[in-house]
């Protein structure tokens, strides 16, 4: 009887653990498709293809701060097999679903200093928590 009690207690321990364990990452990137459905508390990484040496730079139009918290700014990568001046690279940020809803994540890849010229490419994508 002992034993059948302390094996309940542990199996009822094991999924308790186990619910609270926050859900997977989400990876995101020009070629996913959208929208995407998040839980709450869920992590999402977007990366997008960026080359700064051009003088062209991703920027955050709309971060869908209803439905997510920035967890970082924006980090640029090399990848080290390029090894060539002016190679591109990934630029990344990291966001976190705070609030069940539905918002929309938009950026714009731009020079900076020519804001009034239309960007050569937009990422826009539906994110939903639940």
């Amino acid at each position: 009887m002992t034993a059948t009690r302390l094996l309940v207690a542990s199996s009822l321990t094991l999924i308790t653990a186990c619910a609270q364990q926050p859900p997977q990452n989400v990876d995101l990137d020009a070629k996913h498709e959208c929208p995407v459905r998040l839980q709450l508390g869920q992590s999402l990484t977007l990366s997008l293809p960026s080359n700064p040496t051009t003088g062209y730079r991703w920027r955050v139009d709309d971060a869908a701060p209803e439905v997510l918290r920035a967890l970082s700014p924006e980090v640029y990568s090399q990848p080290e097999a390029a090894g060539l001046v002016g190679s591109a690279g990934v630029s990344t940020w990291r966001f976190q679903a705070k609030a069940v809803g539905a918002a929309q994540l938009t950026l714009v890849y731009q020079q900076p200093w020519a804001p009034e010229v239309r960007p050569v490419q937009t990422f826009d994508c539906a994110i939903s928590v639940r």
